[in-house]
């Protein structure tokens, strides 16, 4: 869990340097294309190529909701915002997980302290965006962006949870590939005018290997050998990595805005989900131990 955290944490760093020369289409494109062969040979080597063509459908519903529209707005983004303030923003999924689940999974409606925490997670969002945002109005905006990618990525979670007997690195795999294809023509017209820096292409190419691919594979071992609701809370520690690598490595100021953004979103992730509850039923089942 340490080790995803850290490289889904640093995805938000290798996209702040990306952008210095690549459009965020650009940048996604080699991310992708970095990421996607490594994704269909695996899948392909595990479950076979009849599992990649029973995807195709929902995989290229979550090349649009997973990959393609939240990979580029929150590069967007984070042309106007820090890449710490970017993670703790796109923190808030699990909010937003809870919201459409009211309207999609009635059974999942957000009551009593979940409610309370839904509606803690969004005052988070607004403290960070604040009335005086860090970039102005750009600011607003780059936030806003990622918020929006935060909302594609609740939905993607939503629809793959019930389309996950193909496989989860089958659907992993067709999403990038189709992503791939999507974001091709508005890469294309994106070109920089003159060669990229070496370090703007190889963050790209480290968020396809590390982030993407690696991340995925991780993160599917994860959940097979230790479950879903365990392994989502991989999603307390990026912020927390994020912000870490934004002021080692570039600089980027640890604001009371941000610190207190980050807590609020995380509470309201931890009240929203069940976390807390399910954590304190934990500790009450667990057998006393004998005194030494």
């Amino acid at each position: 869990m340490v080790v995803l955290g850290a490289i889904w944490g640093s995805s938000y760093l290798f996209i702040k340097v990306g952008i210095r020369d690549l459009s965020p289409a650009v940048l996604i494109e080699v991310r992708l294309l970095s990421a996607a062969p490594i994704l269909v040979a695996f899948a392909w080597r595990r479950y076979g190529g009849a599992a990649l063509v029973r995807a195709w459908r929902p995989g290229l519903v979550l090349a649009v909701l997973n990959a393609a529209v939240p990979f580029t707005l929150i590069a967007w983004g984070e042309r106007w915002v820090d890449s710490g303030t970017a993670a703790v923003a796109n923190s808030s999924v699990p909010i937003f997980v809870a919201i459409l689940a009211v309207c999609f999974v009635p059974t999942e409606r957000s009551t009593g302290w979940r409610l309370v925490g839904v509606l803690l997670g969004l005052v988070g969002v607004g403290i960070l965006a604040g009335v005086h945002p860090q970039g102005g109005w750009h600011g607003t905006i780059g936030i806003a962006a990622i918020v929006v990618a935060s909302v594609s990525y609740a939905a993607a979670n939503l629809y793959a949870g019930r389309r996950m007997s193909v496989g989860g690195p089958a659907l992993a795999a067709v999403s990038m590939t189709g992503a791939v294809v999507l974001l091709l023509p508005l890469a294309l017209a994106t070109l920089p005018a003159h060669a990229p820096g070496w370090k703007s292409v190889g963050s790209g190419a480290a968020l396809g290997l590390l982030g993407t691919a690696l991340a995925q594979i991780l993160s599917y071992r994860m959940i097979r050998e230790y479950g879903s609701s365990r392994s989502a809370l991989v999603a307390y520690m990026l912020p927390a990595f994020a912000l870490f690598y934004g002021a080692v490595f570039l600089g980027e100021g640890l604001s009371y805005q941000k610190l207190a953004g980050l807590v609020l979103i995380c509470g309201g992730v931890a009240l929203g989900t069940g976390a807390v509850r399910v954590a304190s039923r934990r500790v009450r089942r667990a057998p006393a131990r004998e005194p030494l």
